[in-house]
């Protein structure tokens, strides 16, 4: 029936709007430092089953079946966590994770993670990430002394500082990873938190048990590429009008069949 056609072209329309919905965000976040993109996964409905592949008829059993889908709707949204290109920005406490990590940051005494390593420092002199909102800071804890001329951070996260003409060690960066970055919750402001379906936080130390090396004075970009959206964005933008001329379609038969008239 054409009422059929109309709901499941619905079901089209609305789960490309919301397609739509993660492109234009994907773009939107395309200058996002260490921003990962989201990509959408759809499925379809429930089948309507009208005869079963090998039914028994007259002529013995049959082959196929005969059915219809009664449409689509978003399975899921998956992340993309592939590494964002390396760009300097020679930020004394800038930092760029190349490989599979996040840092922890204290967020309201509870723990977030987050790619992005624009860190600065506080008036107590510890690493936070740069925020206009707040102040979030590093775990473990670092604290740059006043007196600091200059800043190193290594390959594998240990932290030394120039103060006297002396060199001295004051912290060494950890790195986290999970066995399901898909599950990772985005709450938003670059932060990711752990929930069941990512599994606990590990840590440990840069270049170990399969986490990234640390670079100082560089920041990883968003792995957003504008070109590939902007394909999505055309094929989800032709995939609406289709499913709309759809309705249009299914709408003219069912004049046609209420103009009918019997004789």
């Amino acid at each position: 029936m054409s009422l059929r056609a109309i709901h499941s072209a619905a079901s089209g329309m609305e789960s490309h709007q919301f397609s739509l919905d993660v492109v234009a965000n994907n773009l939107a976040n395309a200058s996002t430092t260490s921003f990962k993109r989201s990509r959408t996964n759809f499925e379809d409905l429930f089948y309507q089953n009208i005869k079963l592949p090998g039914t028994d008829s007259a002529a013995g059993q049959t082959g196929v079946g005969t059915s219809v889908g009664l449409g689509t709707r978003v399975a899921s949204t998956s992340l993309d966590f592939s590494q964002g290109s390396i760009n300097q920005s020679n930020g004394d406490f800038d930092m760029a994770i190349v490989g599979q990590g996040f840092f922890q940051v204290d967020d309201n005494g509870a723990p977030a993670y987050l790619r992005a390593g624009n860190f600065t420092r506080n008036a107590s002199g510890q690493l936070v990430v740069g925020s206009a909102e707040s102040g979030r800071i590093l775990q473990p804890a670092i604290t740059i002394p006043d007196d600091a001329t200059d800043v190193s951070i290594s390959s594998d996260g240990r932290v030394s500082v120039l103060t006297a003409g002396q060199i001295q060690e004051v912290g060494q960066v950890q790195l986290y990873r999970f066995v399901n970055n898909q599950g990772l919750l985005q709450k938003g402001e670059n932060l990711y938190i752990e929930t069941p379906a990512s599994g606990a936080a590990v840590s440990s130390v840069p270049g170990q048990d399969g986490l990234g090396s640390i670079r100082h004075r560089v920041l990883e970009s968003s792995n957003v590429e504008p070109v590939q959206e902007l394909v999505d964005l055309i094929k989800t933008q032709r995939n609406f009008e289709l499913n709309s001329q759809t309705i249009k379609a299914a709408d003219q038969m069912l004049q046609l069949i209420s103009n009918l008239r019997q004789f």
